[in-house]
């Protein structure tokens, strides 16, 4: 009988999108995602706050200054996570089961690859990247002892975002914010006990996130180990297969492209803040801590439409894809533009959290008020990438991405900056940006036959 109830609590792990109400489908789907996204958050700002209330505006600004370049190095290889999961999903909905657990141990035997190069990558040439990005003199030891130490963990910062991409795809939710919230409240004590009680450096917060990262990826995999469905992890499949591994990439390889495109601009912004000094770099650095926990919300909603299109669309229920896409764009927009107004409102306070320094915060400030009203766009534009990429169009988005987002904002920078040259004028590349790709997207959405489009490429 325990066997039968083992059994029974496993298959009720996973969730088919292709059926039940529309709404409350995706609403159930993404509060999970939201709560386990609201912890991930809480690695990096976890560091950033207690940083910066424990070792100084100097060290936050070191951590700050790292940021862009962290999902530089990582966002090419989630993009292509995200890949795989439309992969996973398609097959979870069709019921292919032998080609569903090609998908998850391909997709495993990517992610370790990846994770070993992440880890030569950041650990071997910290230094000359943080050089190139004109990072200040000042917080320069600190800014490369937090990545060198950050990097070494990355192997575990893959394995989890890639056991946690499959469980998504699947349906489950529900089991990698259990682990999320365990890790992050391992974090956090860990930043503590490293810098309060062994008098520890940015170096040591940096290594209680690696650390916490690694219990929530031994947990994700445990998980995919020990459970009796299709998807079930065995170490001795985990191997490239060929045709799998295209399929992955083609979904994949172009939201890759699309997030290295969005922080190579992001690290050459990083750029033009250093330039105005370690006051700033530490007051737009929390600024965007902040940005990042508004926008948890429609990411969260984001994820569980993609995986909603591409089950739906796995399963030929090309109307109800429809019909969700649709929910999900008119939620993403409304909540966000309710959360700009909030942020706009309250920022000076929420900003004292990070730092004392009237300076830090004037910039934060500014950063967040010109900013944030146009939260509206961001959502937007993420929202109708991730339908499309659901749907296994992936290659305009990022063609959108890489011009505007990439060039667009390269140009903006290069050509604008040394005309005027104020903080005001690096922040303003982000709200108009958002703009201009929301407007490309949903004109590519409402133009295109994007559902017909998926049908026609899936056996192709």
């Amino acid at each position: 009988m325990s066997h039968i109830l083992h059994h029974q609590n496993h298959i009720q792990s996973s969730v088919r999108m292709t059926e039940g109400g529309i709404g409350s489908r995706l609403i159930r789907f993404a509060v999970p995602l939201f709560i386990g996204n609201l912890f991930q958050q809480l690695y990096s700002t976890a560091d950033a706050l207690i940083v910066g209330n424990l070792l100084g505006n100097s060290a936050l600004a070191a951590v700050s200054s790292v940021s862009s370049l962290i999902f530089m190095l990582i966002g090419f290889v989630e993009g292509v996570f995200i890949g795989a999961g439309v992969a996973v999903s398609r097959y979870f909905g069709a019921e292919d089961r032998r080609r569903l657990s090609e998908a998850v141990h391909t997709d495993l035997a990517f992610c370790l690859t990846a994770g070993a190069l992440l880890t030569v990558i950041g650990t071997a040439f910290s230094d000359n990247i943080l050089h190139l990005m004109g990072t200040p003199g000042e917080i320069f030891p600190q800014a490369v002892m937090y990545m060198r130490t950050y990097f070494s963990g990355a192997m575990a910062m893959a394995l989890y975002n890639c056991c946690r991409g499959i469980m998504q795809a699947v349906g489950d939710s529900k089991h990698p914010l259990y682990y999320l919230i365990l890790s992050s409240m391992v974090n956090i004590v860990l930043d503590i006990v490293f810098i309060v009680f062994f008098r520890g450096n940015v170096g040591s917060a940096a290594f209680a996130t690696v650390l916490s990262q690694a219990l929530s990826a031994v947990l994700c995999l445990r998980r995919l180990m020990r459970t009796e469905e299709e998807h079930r992890v065995s170490l001795r499949k985990i191997r490239f297969i060929g045709p799998i591994f295209r399929e992955i990439i083609r979904y994949g390889l172009p939201s890759g492209f699309q997030n290295s495109a969005i922080a190579i601009a992001n690290v050459l912004v990083q750029s033009n803040v250093n330039a105005f000094g370690t006051m700033a770099v530490a007051g737009c650095g929390a600024a965007v801590k902040i940005e990042g926990f508004a926008f948890l919300p429609i990411s969260s909603f984001v994820m569980a439409l993609t995986t909603f299109i591409g089950q739906n669309l796995g399963a030929s229920r090309t109307e109800r894809a429809k019909k969700g896409a649709r929910f999900g764009l008119l939620c993403c927009v409304g909540i966000a533009e309710a959360i700009g107004i909030f942020i706009f409102i309250t920022v000076p306070v929420l900003l004292r959290g990070f730092t004392a320094e009237p300076a830090a915060i004037a910039y934060g400030v500014l950063r967040s008020r010109t900013c944030s009203l146009f939260y509206c766009f961001l959502a937007a534009t993420h929202c109708l990438a991730g339908i499309l990429r659901g749907a296994g169009k992936s290659l305009y988005p990022m063609s959108c991405y890489l011009v505007i987002w990439g060039i667009g904002r390269i140009l903006y920078l290069t050509l604008l900056v040394p005309v005027f040259p104020v903080i005001t004028t690096v922040n303003l590349v982000y709200p108009i940006s958002w703009f201009v790709s929301t407007v490309f997207l949903l004109l590519y959405y409402c133009k295109a036959d994007w559902v017909h489009g998926y049908a026609d490429n899936r056996n192709t």
